[in-house]
Formats: structure tokens, sequence, C-alpha cells
């Protein structure tokens, strides 16, 4: 009797049989998360070298904010013998008189003077040289020495900006930081947002 078995055809047995195991391909990473990984380093690599000099800015920052009221970082203000500017000497002998008091108290002739502070409330003119961080002050109305001291928040000051290092270093030092905090401020802001959007904007898990 005659075999009654089929013969597949020729593209029945070429054709692949389907699985139902095949899972469409994987989204590849949102740009949420494309920058995440791209800040973390630069974030890190900014703040690590910039630590040091915020927190020489800050120290120097809080030193400065309190000079006005702790001797030892600026000499007191003193008080002159009259407040009326019609009563007051040339500014030429106010500078010869601080000149004269500094070369008495080091002993030696004092530097050029960068500048006078003359304080209309007081009576008296701040006489600052450039060198050592001297102050004389002056009663504006006898031209007699009230005080000769070292003004310790010049010197902070120098720190604070930079200036230390040489003048044309202010702008550098305050050009640095300022760059390297707005930076860090906004890369901290996405690093902190940045997962928020992410688990947002990312699909649900599906039901097994």
């Amino acid at each position: 009797m005659p075999s009654t078995s089929r013969v597949p055809r020729p593209s029945e047995a070429e054709a692949p049989t389907p699985t139902s195991s095949s899972a469409p391909p994987r989204p590849g990473p949102s740009r949420v998360v494309v920058w995440l990984r791209r800040l973390r380093p630069l974030h890190r690599w900014v703040g690590v070298p910039l630590t040091l000099l915020i927190l020489s800015s800050s120290l120097t920052g809080i030193l400065l904010g309190w000079k006005k009221y702790v001797a030892v970082l600026q000499p007191p203000l003193q008080r002159g013998a009259s407040l009326e500017a019609l009563d007051w000497q040339p500014l030429h002998l106010i500078s010869s008189a601080a000149e004269a008091g500094l070369r008495d108290h080091l002993g030696s002739a004092p530097g050029p003077i960068d500048r006078l502070d003359v304080r209309p409330s007081k009576g008296v003119a701040k006489v600052l040289f450039r060198e050592g961080f001297w102050e004389v002050q002056v009663d504006l109305t006898t031209a007699r020495v009230l005080s000769v001291d070292r003004r310790a928040s010049d010197f902070i000051e120098t720190l604070h900006d930079g200036s230390i290092l040489g003048e044309a270093s202010r702008a550098t030092v305050s050009t640095v930081l300022g760059l390297g905090l707005l930076l860090l401020s906004f890369s901290g802001l996405w690093l902190w947002w940045g997962p928020k959007l992410a688990r947002r904007s990312s699909p649900p898990p599906r039901d097994t």
C-alpha cells in the first residue's frame, strides 16, 4: 500500500519557525542620562582643584567683614580736634606729619605714601603707605600723629583677591574663581535635578 506521508513544500521547509521569545531592541540612554554622565566627571575635576581657592576666599572674606570691629585686623579710627573743614591743615602738611611719625616709629625712612583716606566725620586723615601695610592717623586740625600701626586687613585683602602674587593676577584669580563657581553651581543643580527628570521620563515597567 503506498505511503500517505505528506512531503513538505520547499517554501514550507525554508520558512523560519516564529518564536515568541524575540524582544524589541532596547532603547539607548536618554539625553538626560547622557548629560549626567558627562557632567559628573566635569563637576568633580573642576571642584577638586577649586576647593583651595574657595576656602581661601571664604576665610579671608569673613575676616574682612570683621575688620572694623577687631583692632588686630584694622587700627581703630581716632578722632580729631575739629570737624570743621575750615580748621584743617593742608594735605601736604598732613602727609609730612605722617612720614615723620612713621620715621620715628621705624627708626628709618618710610616708603612712599599710597593714599590719604580723609574722614570728615572724625576730623582725621588715614595716611596709608605702600610698603609694610602701615597706617598713620593724623589729626586734620593740629597735624598731630594720633596712631601708627599696621593694617593686617590690607594683607588679608591681597590674599582674598590674589594680588599678593602681583597686581596683574587680581583679574585672573577673580575670573577663575567666578567662572568655576558658576560651572559648579549649574552642574551641581543639574546633577541634583537630572536623576529626578530621568525617572519621570522613563517608561513604566511592563507587566509579565
